[in-house]
């Protein structure tokens, strides 16, 4: 046994086993077909694909559902999702094999190998580690994620130049604060180390190894594929097909594309001997460890919780006495679950083409069945909490509705809301008048960030993306004392507090203030 599992196993909490009465002795997985359709059903899930990996074997492998709502497309396990953050844990796997190589150093200074980084605070930009853009305790939070774009046609390059005005959330390294901009700035280290952009060093150096052929960095390398699961949400009560998303700008945190089967494999690599694929090693024991150990720690959800941390990549917690490594991913529109359990030598990953709570459902009711614990109805529990979550969001929104000021007008008219509106952050966006009469947003000069407005109250607007996926935001505009317009103030949910009800409320938003460019 590893010392990584040795290490693990040593965190057991042997009282929560209590031997299960429902998994088949012979089979555990007996009857997780027929459960997985009835929870599909009830959620409303067009496709869904599992893969589980005990003792260095893929064991079980299914596609449920359809690849789209449109058409009769089965999904299998060969089947492309967009697996999204699991891939930062890829992104720390690949510095990992440049720390065995001598290349770097995990408490290396982000600066010596990247000039360019640069932050609103000069110290921290000079102090910053390696480790610290893996653990999320830089301080800086979310520029893009679920449902944000953040200039999504724009090159890496340019999103570091714009870190240096992002504000912080949190002091350095005093709190977690999630950043996939930091993982971004994790993944552009192997080029500026080895020459190699990291699309093509994922392929080389991770998929290829590790037999992931179905594997890519971005959705302009899936090709004429057709096997791939299309995105879906709940737009006001109604199940809708979205375009996928491109997370080329900040790949290295989030653009991996794979099936459940290639997965499996990356899996394999975590499990068993960790850092070895069929004999071959490819990272060494000592960064194994290093990526799984606990970095950043995190509120526990109960006292006698042995951990809640993030280690490089992986989220470290525990599931009823067992120490767990797990990470979700969630693209627009498609949402995966990854859970691996070192002491039983367990992989599970389930994803899905909806946003829903179902695959935990899934991967919990798996491992009981294989560790032989007590069964729990997950999918009622989850179910039964996302029911009273959404009344609950839906009534917020409501509560908002509700307070718009019928009958009221706008004090500018859109000749003078048209123009061009900048922040140092967020750089560009222009008003203009749409194909209807009507004002509309375009955010960074590019067509397929168009937003039309709609008017709320007042100076606000409402403004609803042209991507579906994107769903909408509030925008106002002020006056400054000669009755010109003063700001434009967009508000950026970061993240909704609950998707199927829409971007807002939120408890997590940021607003911007755009100055007007007027000409001198």
């Amino acid at each position: 046994m590893s010392s990584l599992r040795k290490r693990m196993s040593l965190l057991l909490v042997p009282t929560l086993l209590v031997a299960c009465t429902t998994a088949s002795a012979k089979d555990p997985l007996v009857g997780l077909d027929e459960y997985i359709e009835r929870g599909m059903a009830d959620w409303e899930i067009p496709g869904l694909a599992v893969a589980v990996v005990h003792r260095d074997e893929l064991i079980y492998a299914r596609g449920f559902g359809n690849r789209d709502l449109k058409a009769p497309n089965p999904v299998d396990e060969h089947t492309l999702f967009s697996v999204a953050s699991t891939t930062k844990a890829m992104t720390a796997a690949a510095l990992a094999m440049l720390v065995d190589e001598g290349k770097i150093d995990w408490n290396d200074r982000v600066v010596d190998h990247m000039p360019e980084f640069e932050l609103s605070d000069p110290w921290v930009s000079r102090e910053v580690r390696i480790h610290d853009l893996l653990t999320h305790r830089v301080g800086v939070g979310r520029l893009t994620g679920n449902r944000l774009r953040f200039m999504p046609n724009r090159e890496r390059s340019e999103l570091i130049q714009h870190l240096r005005y992002h504000e912080f959330e949190q002091p350095f390294r005093s709190d977690y604060v999630y950043s996939n901009v930091m993982y971004m700035v994790a993944g552009e280290l192997i080029p500026a180390v080895t020459g190699t952009s990291w699309d093509d060093f994922m392929e080389e150096r991770l998929f290829e190894p590790l037999d992931m052929s179905r594997s890519n960095t971005s959705i302009t390398r899936i090709g004429d594929d057709e096997n791939v699961a299309k995105p879906h949400q709940q737009i006001e009560g109604e199940l809708r097909r979205i375009p996928l998303r491109n997370f080329d700008n900040v790949g290295p945190s989030a653009s991996v594309n794979s099936s459940v089967r290639d997965m499996a494999q990356w899996m394999r690599l975590q499990l068993g001997e960790p850092g070895k694929y069929d004999g071959e090693r490819l990272i060494s024991e000592e960064q194994m460890e290093v990526m799984h150990q606990p970095w950043n720690a995190l509120a526990r959800g109960h006292v006698e919780d042995p951990i809640n941390a993030y280690g490089l990549g992986w989220r470290l917690g525990n599931y009823r006495g067992y120490q767990i490594a797990q990470h979700g991913g969630a693209a627009d529109g498609i949402n995966t679950e990854l859970i691996m359990v070192p002491e039983l030598d367990l992989g599970i990953i389930v994803t899905t083409n909806l946003f829903n709570d179902f695959r935990s459902a899934v991967t919990r009711t798996i491992i009981d069945r294989m560790a032989d614990l007590r069964s729990f109805s997950w999918h009622e529990y989850f179910l039964s909490n996302h029911e009273s979550r959404y009344e609950s969001v839906s009534e917020e929104r409501q509560e908002i509705h509700e307070a718009r000021q019928s009958g009221t007008e706008p004090s500018l008219s859109l000749e003078a809301m048209t123009g061009e509106y900048h922040d140092k952050l967020y750089d560009d966006v222009e008003v203009f008048i749409n194909e209807d009469g009507d004002p509309a947003l375009r955010f960074w000069g590019d067509d397929s960030q168009v937003a039309d407005l709609e008017h709320w109250h007042h100076n606000t607007w409402r403004a609803i993306w042209r991507n579906p996926g994107q769903r909408e935001k509030f925008i106002h505009f002020t006056r400054d004392r000669d009755g010109e317009v003063g700001e434009l103030h967009v508000t950026w949910t970061l993240r909704p507090d609950l998707l199927q009800v829409g971007i807002y409320p939120s408890g997590y938003q940021r607003t911007v203030r755009y100055q007007p460019v007027r000409d001198d």
